[in-house]
Parts: structure tokens; sequence; C-alpha cells
């Protein structure tokens, strides 16, 4: 009878002092090869500031490299600084959270400061496919464009909302009527299409009547 014996990895425990070994390390690589400037107003992680041109060359360097492998991208957030105070740079920032699956201590915030009259930043959708969505969440809410994004589109307000509800100059209580349903049909069709399937009835848009809506009469 032959003995199999169970071996269970020790996991890496993040701590404080590898936080910091990691950020001490990284840090003047990304100063020197990319132009960053670490965000002291940051008193809690690690957060780099780098300039739009350069966003791609940092990920992928964080990502690829063998000595780093920050290989999972968290979050991608919008930030407006409309009105925040003693703040004097560009109106918003993008924010990208990322960490390493083997090393937890390896976590790391990009910043890149967007204009608002150049509003816009590379996507990196193609290196990390989750950022597709949360990019598209971004542009939705604050009206910040990821150049060369595949499919940049709205994806938490309705195909006729007109502006970006987290821009702090929204109107907090501004209501936006929606005419029509938002047809997503056709693009799951063509989906399962790619994927060799056949359609055998395709999908018709729906219009609701406008005057059912105004009533309250239309059944859902």
């Amino acid at each position: 009878m032959s003995h199999c014996e169970n071996r269970v990895e020790t996991p890496v425990v993040a701590t404080a002092e590898a936080r910091q070994e990691f950020a001490e390390k990284v840090l003047p690589i990304l100063e020197s090869r990319f132009g960053a400037v670490r965000d002291e107003g940051d008193q809690w992680g690690f957060t780099v500031v780098v300039d739009g041109a350069q966003l791609r060359n940092v990920v992928l360097f964080l990502r690829d490299g063998h000595e780093y492998r920050v290989n999972m991208l968290l979050d991608v957030v919008g930030v407006d600084y409309l009105g925040f105070k003693d703040y004097t740079g560009p109106r918003f920032a993008v924010e990208y959270a990322l960490k390493s699956v083997y090393h937890p201590s390896r976590r790391i915030r990009i910043k890149v400061r967007v204009s608002e009259t150049d509003c816009k930043v590379p996507t990196i959708s193609d290196l990390f496919p989750i950022a597709n969505w949360q990019e598209r969440e971004v542009w939705d809410q604050y009206g910040i464009v990821f150049e060369n994004h595949p499919d940049l589109r709205r994806l938490l307000n309705h195909s006729e909302f007109q502006g970006h509800p987290l821009r702090k100059d929204y109107p907090a209580h501004k209501r936006q009527w929606l005419s029509t349903n938002d047809f997503l049909l056709p693009e799951l069709e063509a989906r399962l299409e790619a994927k060799g399937y056949k359609i055998i009835s395709r999908s018709k848009e729906v219009v609701p009547d406008a005057e059912e809506y105004l009533t309250g009469s239309i059944k859902q």
C-alpha cells in the first residue's frame, strides 16, 4: 500500500514591514525609468503618480517583471477634485489598484491625473481584461475617455443619459427620462455566434409606448 503525504504550503502573509520593503525597492526604479512620483497624500498605502503616456509601460513593468509580478488588477476608479481644499492640479484622476497574487505585501496604486480639457487616458483593457468593465464604469460616471477601449459605452446609466453623475457639478437630484429599452440582445447573439452557436430566431427590439409610461399603465 502506497502512502501519500499531504503537504500544505505555508501561505505568504502580508506584513507592514514587507509592504514598506516593496515600496522602498520599486519606487526608485519607477522614478528613474518612468518619471513616477510618490503621492505623499496617501498616508496609508503606496501610491505613485505617473504621466498618462507612461501608464501602460508602468503596468507592464509591474505585471511582467520577473522580480515583482504585480499581476492582479483590483480596481480602476475615478476621482473628481472639484472643490477639494488646497488642491491646484488637474481636475480629475484615474487610480489603478494592483497587487501580487503570490506576494500580498506587494500592493500599489497608480494614479494618472487628467485635465478637464484633455480628459483621456490610454486603455489597459488589453493588459487586464477585467479593466474593460471598470473603465466603462469610470467613463460612464466621470466622462473620462479611455483611448482604444474596444467598447466604450455606458455601463450603469442608460443609453440616453446625458452627462456624468459622479462629477461634482452634476445636479444631484436631476432625473433623466429613458424612452426605450437598452437593447443588449444583439450583442449577446453575436457572441453566441462567435462561439459556434446557431441563432434560430432573432430577437426584436421592444420600444415601449411613451404614453403608457407616463400614465403608469404599462405592464412590467
